[in-house]
């Protein structure tokens, strides 16, 4: 097998660029070539200055899912961004669409970073659960500062480009369209002396900052204390003015897998999972797409759909014809639709509890709160149901999760409104009795409703999942 990491000289500057779609993660292929690069490169006599960069729309863009919850693999990623800042031909780091994670770790490690317009940055590991794990505590600081990192890793927000430029987190914002080619300037910039390329490492430690430092333990212990890793994160960040380079690396491997250990991480990535493809039928396979949908009656959400429709290739109608393909339905409408199409009755969750009387093919359920509506099969198929899942889902530019014969949400947001006084426990038993009946189609759908639409809490991972834990614990 071919590795996704390929080496290749430009005249006097070798390329590594990584082809690992659709977001080139850092699997253990990309990971071991990259190893494989930078010792190509650097006993290549003819090459002076390296350059790295990734095919397709996006710099690296984090780990690879895929081996979440694996026994890590060699080389792990802190040993390739050390070959990389240990490289004694300097290293250009070409940044484009995102550079996440461990992805913007090894741009860290390499001695430049230029970015193309509309490039993002961040370390997002805590809302994993983690920290960043491969010297993102220590580097980042290094360059941006202490208070400037705090916000960024405790938050996992993701800076746009002129921020990362104004932070020092990027050197250059190149004004091109072609990752190669921006990167082959870059290079000639460093070998004509125009650029200086420096080691992130070596830089001196960031100034202390312990007012920055209270400041955020204080805002994260307001609102997000029952949280376990922002607050490693925070001694990770603190360590990088208290210690050399090595130290602090080894003390944020420490916090790193200490966070690794922790229930909430394996909740946290558990909710990760839940929301990857809610909306997806078992089944249903590719399916025709929707283009022409009747709007039957008034409905506040209907102004949200028709502001979406040309991005979502939609046609919305106001009365249907016979090109109609499907008619969504509020309350109180005329329900008259062309013999044929489907049916979409469109409920709030409180009005959802009894379905069994809606003359529809599918209900499309819109919580009280929150960014997440079901869709819920009455008489649709499979195929139906998709297509109809996929248009509403380009419609509402929101998740969409897919269900059978009765609401979830629903009756989720009535067991926690009838037991006001507890409903976290009223929602996990709620999610036992949903899942024996059948009405969802991944137990993980009942955990995604529940932390999006009625707040329980994401870290422990869904009302199912804790009540299948506590189960277990009885049973052994």
């Amino acid at each position: 097998m071919s590795s996704p990491v390929t080496y290749q000289r430009h005249d006097d500057v070798g390329v590594i660029a990584i082809d690992n779609p659709p977001v080139n993660a850092l699997g253990q292929a990309v990971r071991q070539g990259l190893v494989d690069a930078v010792a190509q490169g650097n006993a290549d006599a003819g090459v002076r200055a390296l350059v790295l960069l990734a095919r397709g729309r996006t710099f690296i863009a984090g780990a690879d899912i895929r081996e979440f919850g694996k026994p890590p693999r060699s080389p792990i990623l802190p040993e390739v961004v050390a070959e990389l800042e240990g490289s004694a031909k300097p290293i250009v780091a070409v940044l484009h669409g995102t550079a996440l994670g461990g992805g913007l770790e090894v741009a860290l490690g390499c001695q430049l970073r230029v970015a193309l317009p509309g490039t993002r940055v961040g370390l997002p590991e805590v809302k994993l659960g983690l920290l960043p794990g491969a010297g993102g505590t220590q580097r980042l600081p290094r360059l941006a500062g202490i208070e400037a990192a705090l916000d960024l890793i405790t938050s996992g927000r993701f800076a746009g480009v002129d921020e990362a430029l104004a932070l020092g987190i990027v050197d250059a914002v190149v004004d091109l369209d072609d990752p190669l080619e921006a990167g082959l300037a870059a290079a000639r910039d460093v070998l004509a002396g125009r650029r200086a390329p420096r080691v992130t490492g070596q830089l001196p430690p960031p100034a202390a900052a312990p007012e920055a430092i209270e400041r955020c333990r204080a805002k994260l212990a307001a609102e997000v204390p029952e949280l376990f890793s922002p607050f490693r994160c925070i001694e990770a960040i603190a360590a990088s003015s208290e210690l050399e380079l090595a130290e602090g690396l080894r003390r944020e491997r420490e916090l790193f897998l200490a966070c690794m250990d922790s229930p909430q991480r394996a909740g946290l990535i558990h909710a990760f999972f839940a929301a990857r493809a809610p909306h997806k039928v078992p089944d249903a396979g590719e399916v025709p797409a929707l283009a022409r949908i009747a709007l039957l009656g008034r409905h506040p959400l209907f102004d949200r759909l028709k502001g979406n429709a040309e991005r979502a290739g939609i046609d919305l109608l106001a009365h249907p014809d016979d090109t109609v393909q499907a008619c969504l339905i509020a309350p109180g409408a005329d329900p008259t639709c062309p013999a044929g199409r489907l049916r979409v009755a469109l409920l709030a969750a409180t009005a959802a509890m009894d379905l069994g009387a809606v003359d529809a093919d599918l209900v499309l359920v819109v919580p009280d709160e929150g960014g997440l509506a079901e869709l819920v099969a009455l008489r649709a198929d499979a195929g139906q149901q998709q297509a109809v899942a996929d248009a509403f889902k380009g419609l509402l530019r929101q998740g969409i999760v897919v269900s059978r014969c009765g609401s979830l949400l629903a009756s989720l947001q009535r067991a926690a409104r009838d037991d006001a006084a507890n409903p976290q426990a009223a929602l996990e038993a709620a999610s036992l009795m949903l899942a024996d009946r059948g009405w969802a189609y991944r137990d993980s759908d009942i955990d995604l409703l529940a932390i999006e639409a009625l707040g329980y809490p994401r870290h422990l991972g869904g009302p199912h999942r804790q009540a299948t834990l506590a189960a277990a614990r009885r049973r052994g």
